[in-house]
This record gives C-alpha cells, structure tokens and sequence, in this order.
C-alpha cells in the first residue's frame, strides 16, 4: 500500500479561495477548533443510506441522513491545522493542514534505541523486446526507496533543466503587456543575463523532437544503477548554524532542517539574510522577524526589503502547498498587506528584479470580429473584454509547467496514427498520442484491457497506478503494473536509452488526477518520441496532493481526445458515490448493510464510536478485521481528527508503551518518504537504524532521524492521504467541527474508498447534504491550460 497522498494536499478549511489563502496564517496558524458542545440530533428522515448499525446492541440505532436543505455554506477543504504556540519557532505545528510530509520539528526529538535494517532498491533483470534478458545492475549501492526516488528526481531535473536551456526564441506568453506588468516583466529580462533564476522560462516552448521515431522498437537498455542520494549537510555546517540560531534565540534543534534547506553556506546566508529561517518548512513569518530582530537590532525593518522578497517567495510556497503554481499579482499584494509590509506594490517589484519570482501573462489568442452591419459595436465590445490576469510564480513550478507542456505537445506531433480496431478508447489511443480517459473505479478495467490489447499488438506497453494498493486492486493485471514512484526511481519498469528514455510504446496511467505538475513534467520527459500516452482516471475525486492539476488542466484545455466510461460502479456504494458525484445525496436502499449511517452528538462520542465500530461492530456484523477496516476523517487537528483518533485507536487495538519513538510493533503507520507521497504499512521491528515497516509486499526502512518528522499513526487519515487507495470496509468520521471542511469532491473521494462496507460517523446534520449539494473544491492557479492551448490549439475549419 503506497502513497496515499503524503500530507501535501490543501485541507485548510479558510483556504476558500487564494485570496483569503494568502491573507489568512492557515498553514500551521489556523487553531485547532474547539470541541463543540453536544449538539441536537438530526431528527430528517432521508440520507444516503437506510441500513441498520452492525451492532444494534452496543450502538446507536441507524439514522438516516438529513435531507439537502436551501441553506449555503461556504466551501472548504480538508484540514484544521493547529496554530504555533507562542512565537518561537520550536513551537511551529508539526502538522500543517495536511499539507506536509510530516511535522516540521522544530524540537528535533530523536527516536534512540529504535531498530531496523535497511532497505535497499535492487534493479530487476528486465527482457529487452528482441528477448534478450538484460543484466542486473550488481553495482547499485544500497539505498532506501525514498532515497533513490529522491536521487532519481533530482537526476531527471537536471535532465528538463539542461533540456530547456539548449532551446532559443522568446516564448509566446507575457510579450503584450503595459503598465505595471510591463514594468515587471521588464525587470526580469534586465536580469537575464546575471545571475536570477528561471531565465529559461522565457525561452521558446515549440518541442523538437529529440530524436525520429524508430522504425522498430529497439532493444531495452539495462536500467541504470540508482544514483546515491545527496550528502547529509557537514557537521561543521550544522553546528555553525546551531550557533547562528542560538544567537538569533531560535530553536537550535533546527539547524539540520536549516542546512539542509540552506546549504553548505547556511550559517552565512542566515546572518546576512534571517529571514531565509523561512526556507524551514513550518517556521512562520512572526517566527522569522523575532529571529531577524535579535540578529539585526534597529537595522532592520518591516520595509525591509530581504523580508519583503522572503515574504513573497514564503507566499508562494505556500500557495503552492494548497495545489497552486502561480498567484494572481493582487492577491500576492494583499498577503504582503496581512504582514504589514509597507508598500506591497514595490515589494513585489523587489521580488522580480531579484529573480526570486517570475511574472507571467498569458496571452489569449486574438480573433478578427466578422464585419456585420447589424453589430457595429462588436469590435468595441471585444476591445472591452478583461486581458489575462497577471500571475507571479516560482521558478520551480513554472520550469514543470512549461516542461510538461512541451512533452504533451512532443508526444502529440510524433505519433502515428493507426486505425486500432476494438473499443472506443482503443480507436483513439491508436490514432492519437494523448488520450484521456475519465471514469469511476469500475472503468478501470478499459485501460487495463487497452493495455493487454496493445500488447497483444506488439507494442512495449506499461500500467502505472499512483499507489500500490491501486496496483494490486487490478488482479491478475497487477503483474503488468507498477507505482509512478517506482517508474521514476528506476526500481520497477522498463529500462532507459542512452538519453534517459523510457523503452515503451505505449504507458497507461491510471489514477491520473493524483499527478501533480513536477512529477508529471518528470514522467512525460521520460517517454520517448512516438510514445502513447493514456492517462485514466475520476475527475470528480480531490486533486493532486501536490502543486498543479494536470488531469483537470488538459480536460479544460481540449487539445486531445477525451473518452468517457459508461460502466456504472455496482452496488448500493456504487449507486450513492455516483450520485454525490452528480451533487445528490441519496437514500439508498442497503440490505446488505453496505452503508450505515451512526448519527453522534458531539466529538467525544465520534471518537467512542469510531473505536467500537473499527474493533468490533464491523468485524462482527460484516465480517471485515480491523486490520482491513480504514478511518477517514476531515483533518488531523480538532476533537477527532487524525491525532485523536489514532490515540484512541491505538489504545484499544495495539496497545504498548510507544518505546521505538512513540511506535510499537504491530502499529499502522502512514510514512511519507517524500512531500506529496504517503506509504501505509506496519511497524515490524526496530533497532538503531530505525524502524522497519511493513508496506504491502515489501519493507522498508525509516531512519531513526526522520521518525518523527516523517511518521504518523495510520489507522486514521484524512481523505487527501486515502486517495487512491480502497479498503473492504471504511468508516468515515465527520465530527460537528467538521462541517466547515467538507465539499463535494472531500465527500466522494471519502465514501468512494470502500468496496465492501461503510460507516459514517455524522455529527454535522445539514452540513453533509449541503456540502454535496453546493460545496465546490477551491479552484486552482495554474498555467497549463494556457500553455497546453497555445501549443497544441485546433484550427477552425
């Protein structure tokens, strides 16, 4: 079980829009909401399910669900983070709305004494399409999966890097501006020539073709040995930036995170700069100033202008936490205003001049208005339209952005077409190089059997799913499948071509509404000219987890082939999901106790019957052990969230002293070896290397150091981690305090995670129903369908 989806996604429930996203402290500074007190029972009539408690003697009696009432409610996603206590920087939530791998630490408490062996990622012997086995890379150093994931990475971005720096011209985009885009825009090309970063972004985006599409398939090269991952900071670094930090009076146990975020130079750039503490992933502006103060004294001021650019980069980061590439240049403004920055107009100016950021305009595509006596004011009425909005972005996600674009466009202009017989979605994958495909969990078998059909056809042909639990949920296809983590890391797939191809014809993605901008940018610059590309998936489940939304971006932007499934999924859950999905909250008729609604009046029962129905009423009443029984839940601060819910779970299911860094054998944990990846598992042992885990068919190891920041209990997540996975019986928790957290896509992508049963906590009464009915996911800021249309725009006949 892989991958759920990190804590990366946006679940700050006042992230409502990006405006109040950068205006409102809600990546670590939304407080926990208190424990409401006990709340009227919702006495409607209808719901999403008649079936009865499995165990009318211990529990409550089964309550159907509130009608949908007229009332509005204001759209949020999926977490309550906890504010810092205090302005320390030790005291930054370790938990950021769900936003983050793991709690940042500021205390940097170690887990001695915990065990475990390491893990190491071993190339497989993979056949070449001539037949010929391919020899093992007996060399591969040792390395965890997140190490190698992490080193393979960072390989194939300085791959995109080199790439996008041998192409010339100016790039379509921001070449009309006036005013004050046009003065900053201005002020990044004064820079181009100097040292600021992104300068590449402003190259031409037209693909070449990095090579003609082969006659016939050649043979698959033999994978690469995995690249070691990059040295831990020096000692000495460390220690001269716990002295920088003791100085500063902030925290020392952050120096690793510091030199790790800053560099060999760390200790320096502090001191010349302290609000780069702010590269330090949950250390907030407040934090940051008081540092500032005591290193700097009188000399350094709100107007200050390494505040005002760390600001607007810290700004950014943060958007992009909650799914954003690029910002709109008012709302960057208004945030720099909420920190009480004097002039937010010249900081953000200070900021592009610099090169810390990059600003954008898209440019629409202008049409001639058909000359027609009966409409003279048309042209007048076209000049009146608003131009595109001025974005600034960071460098790293406008670099993915234009990247993937190119590789879309690349994939797109070398295939040959070639008339498939067999379904819909093989016709169009034959005479196409983009397909999408959009369906719930029963259309998964049309990719699946695209793929054996192509395969059939003799084309080198490859399935990748977001998580591993995804990849054995095909079956007897599972064997033809791996993770996109694995593909990128090299530890499963095929094998590379002297330029770092991937050896297929024909790869198939399916869960694809879980790729966010980087790692698609990295997997579509890994296919090789000619190269089908079928992404699959279900755009009503929450997005990707990480910046960008690619599979949403290419549906809006039409420049390829969509096909849509007519395959319903089964069942009474099949039958509720499908109409959440539609914006109904329906009474669904469960005589198999599929669905059981268990009405609550206040956090504190939630969480009592949560425990009960996790340990006994579903193991009894439907049969499925707690072990395959997963809770999903709004957040992990609050009353019952995931915190308190672990704690409790923890207690009744494997109770134990907690002596390997708070985990003890036989615990369900979520591990998230990198932002925007959670892997599932349990704890099998540890020594002083760490703790080994249990995940699926393979083990890994989490060094001690990275235990605390990096681990969570998982018998409970929030949605955004359970994406892409599916368990046999699944209880979903929804506490009075989180009624300000729920929206449309939260609640179908929470129900759709069972296959066999599932249990719904409610203690929101009206919330639920309304929240299917109005409640709309925050909409995204990104650049590709601007980039993807331009590229790859249809004419008119």
């Amino acid at each position: 079980m892989t991958e759920p989806s990190g804590e990366t996604a946006p679940e700050a429930p006042e992230d409502v829009a990006p405006t109040e996203d950068v205006q409102e402290d809600v990546r670590q500074g939304a407080a926990e909401p208190e424990e409401p007190g006990a709340a009227e029972e919702s006495a409607s009539a209808e719901g999403p399910a008649t079936g009865e408690e499995p165990s009318p003697a211990e529990e409550p009696t089964t309550a159907q669900e509130p009608a949908a009432s007229g009332e509005s409610d204001e759209p949020a996603t999926d977490d309550a983070p906890e504010e810092p206590a205090g302005p320390d920087a030790a005291d930054a939530s370790r938990e950021s709305a769900d936003t983050e791998p793991a709690e940042p630490a500021a205390e940097a408490a170690g887990t001695s004494g915990t065990s475990g062996t390491s893990g190491t990622s071993e190339a497989s012997e993979e056949p070449g399409a001539d037949g010929d086995a391919v020899a093992k890379a007996s060399d591969t150093p040792e390395l965890s999966d997140a190490q190698a994931e992490l080193a393979a990475q960072r390989e194939l971005r300085a791959k995109i890097e080199a790439r996008k720096a041998e192409k010339e011209g100016p790039l379509t985009s921001g070449v009309k501006l006036s005013g004050t885009a046009a003065d900053l825009l201005a002020a990044v090309r004064a820079v181009e020539g100097g040292a600021a970063s992104g300068s590449a972004f402003y190259e031409a985006p037209e693909p070449a073709p990095r090579r003609p599409t082969p006659e016939a398939a050649p043979a698959m090269t033999a994978r690469p040995p995995v690249p070691a991952q990059a040295p831990a900071p020096a000692a000495g670094t460390t220690a001269a930036v716990r002295e920088v930090l003791a100085k500063g009076g902030a925290p020392e146990a952050l120096a690793g995170q510091v030199a790790a975020a800053l560099g060999e130079g760390a200790a320096q750039a502090l001191l010349d700069d302290p609000w780069q503490l702010l590269a330090v992933s949950g250390v907030r502006p407040e934090q940051a100033d008081g540092f500032a103060r005591a290193l700097l004294g009188a000399a350094c001021g709100p107007d200050d202008p390494r505040r005002t650019v760390a600001l607007t980069v810290w700004l950014l980061e943060r958007a992009a936490l909650q799914g954003h590439t690029a910002l709109e240049i008012d709302t960057v403004r208004a945030g720099l205003a909420g920190h009480a920055v004097p002039d937010p107009g010249s900081a953000v100016e200070e900021a592009v001049s610099t090169g810390a950021v990059l600003v954008f305009q898209e440019e629409t595509a202008e049409e001639e208005p058909e000359e027609d006596e009966e409409a003279p004011g048309a042209a007048e009425a076209a000049a009146d339209e608003p131009a595109s909005p001025v974005l600034l972005g960071l460098d790293r996600y406008a670099l993915a952005e234009e990247s993937l674009a190119d590789g879309l466009a690349r994939l797109v202009k070398t295939a040959t077409a070639d008339a498939w017989e067999g379904s819909e979605l093989e016709r169009a994958a034959g005479a196409h190089g983009l397909v999408l495909h959009t369906g719930g969990e029963a259309s998964r078998a049309e990719p699946v059997a695209l793929a054996a059909a192509a395969r059939e056809r003799g084309l080198r042909t490859l399935v990748a799913v977001h998580a591993d639990g995804g990849r054995r949920a095909l079956g007897p296809a599972a064997a033809d499948a791996v993770t996109i983590a694995a593909l990128l890391a090299g530890a499963a797939g095929p094998g590379r071509d002297e330029e770092g191809a991937f050896a297929l014809d024909l790869l198939v993605v399916l869960d694809a509404p879980q790729l966010d901008v980087e790692t698609a940018a990295m997997l579509v610059e890994s296919l090789p000219d000619g190269c089908r590309l079928v992404l699959s998936g279900d755009p009503a489940v929450l997005g990707a987890p990480g910046a960008g939304q690619v599979f949403g971006d290419l549906l809006a932007a039409r420049v390829c082939p969509r096909v849509a499934s007519r395959v319903p999924d089964p069942g009474p859950l099949g039958e509720l999901v499908s109409g959440i999905g539609a914006g109904e909250l329906n009474q669904v008729e469960a005589p198999g106790k599929e669905i059981v609604i268990v009405p609550v009046r206040d956090a504190g029962e939630a969480v009592h019957r949560t425990v009960q129905l996790v340990a006994d009423s579903v193991p009894r009443a439907i049969g499925v052990p707690a072990e395959q029984t997963q809770v999903v839940t709004v957040g992990h601060g609050g009353s019952a969230g995931t915190r308190a819910l672990n704690t409790a779970l923890k207690q009744r299911l494997n109770p134990g002293p907690g002596r390997f860094g708070g985990y003890d054998p036989g615990d369900r944990v979520a591990y998230a070896p990198v932002p925007g990846r959670t892997v599932t598992g349990t704890v099998l042992s540890a020594d002083s290397e760490g703790l080994r885990l249990r995940c699926g068919d393979e083990e890994l190891l989490v060094p001690k150091e990275r235990v605390e920041s990096a681990l969570r209990h998982g018998w409970a997540l929030t949605a955004h981690q359970a994406a892409g996975l599916r368990w046999p019986a699944v209880v979903v928790v929804l506490p009075g305090d989180a009624a300000g957290g729920l929206s449309r896509p939260w609640v179908y992508t929470a129900f759709g995670r069972a296959e066999r049963h599932l249990s719904v906590v409610h203690g929101v009464d009206q919330a639920l129903p309304r929240a299917v009915a109005e409640g709309v996911a925050p909409e995204r800021t990104t650049r590709l369908r601007p980039l993807l249309e331009a590229l790859l725009a249809v004419p008119e006949e």
